[in-house]
């Protein structure tokens, strides 16, 4: 008997990729909130998660082994406007799945973010301090705090993935690759550093670890550091566009934006020992993702 997956932020892209990935491992549930989707495989179901009463609802109807909570406020722009909005989706909320979580005795997977640090550093580390720039990391933040306090041994995990998106809320690679296709140019930060990783490889891991009992916080990137402007060149190359089309600007002309960290870039070091698992390449991640385009996975949901 397939184990019994619930994901929160049902139709949201993580949401989205990880069903379709796990599906066929998974009796997977997707928490829907306003917006309705079908996926093949895949069951839904809308539900709000705003008290411990309905979290302990939603969970008692559904008896999922694991939970794999990826609702978040993650505009940055927006968090800054309605900080209360922020604290609620990105902390209230994880607390109340949290203590829900615990008292079922279910395996919780918190998915956190890469804006927790100053971005001094890069390829920063599990146990360095967080120190979050803007409202959206300390949300987060106050999240994984919230998460800890009211659960034993969660398994919290920051990140920044790319994935193909739906129409109604197009990812980063989307945006590029549609830009490019349309022959638009574009213009990316030379000077904004991560560590972007796949979905598919993201949910990969993610797997290994619970299935080794992990918890505590585990960072998990693409391996190679690279700028908003280097990203976008690769996934470019990948897809055999006009690089061209990308201009190289830097974030300091953007004196309008919301302050955020130089340098998200994260260190996969503790992930890969234990696992014993090197990430593949950004270009191969890149070739994943034209060939999950191949298969058409971004058309196979309806909403």
């Amino acid at each position: 008997m397939k184990k019994k997956l619930l994901i929160t932020g049902g139709s949201g892209l993580l949401a989205i990729n990880w069903a379709i990935a796990f599906r066929d491992k998974f009796e997977i549930t997707l928490l829907l909130h306003n917006r309705k989707i079908t996926l093949k495989g895949v069951k839904t179901k809308k539900f709000t998660i705003d008290t411990i009463d309905k979290c302990l609802l939603v969970l008692e109807k559904i008896q999922p082994d694991i939970v794999i909570h990826t609702v978040g406020l993650t505009d940055v722009e927006e968090c800054e406007i309605n900080p209360k909005l922020a604290h609620l989706v990105n902390a209230d909320i994880a607390k109340n799945i949290a203590i829900a979580c615990q008292s079922k005795k279910i395996k919780l997977v918190h998915i956190s973010t890469d804006h927790l640090f100053s971005g001094r550093n890069k390829l920063v580390k599990e146990n360095e301090a967080p120190c979050p720039v803007n409202v959206y990391g300390k949300s987060k933040l106050k999240g994984e705090q919230l998460v800890q306090e009211n659960c034993n041994e969660p398994l919290i995990i920051r990140t920044n993935f790319f994935g193909w998106g739906a129409e109604y809320r197009k990812s980063f690679s989307d945006f590029i690759l549609s830009s490019l296709n349309n022959g638009e140019s574009i213009n990316l930060f030379n000077d904004v550093f991560y560590t972007p990783i796949i979905i598919e490889q993201l949910c990969i891991k993610v797997h290994e670890l619970v299935n080794l009992n992990a918890n505590g916080i585990y960072h998990i990137g693409g391996g190679e550091r690279l700028s908003k402007f280097e990203f976008g060149i690769k996934l470019a190359y990948g897809f055999d566009l006009k690089v061209d089309l990308i201009n190289s600007v830097s974030i300091k002309e953007k004196s309008d934006l919301v302050t955020r960290p130089s340098d998200m870039s994260l260190s996969n070091e503790k992930l890969d020992k234990i696992l014993n698992f090197q990430t593949p390449s950004i270009d191969n991640q890149i070739q994943i993702l034209k060939m999950q385009q191949n298969l058409g996975i971004e058309s196979r949901f309806k909403y």
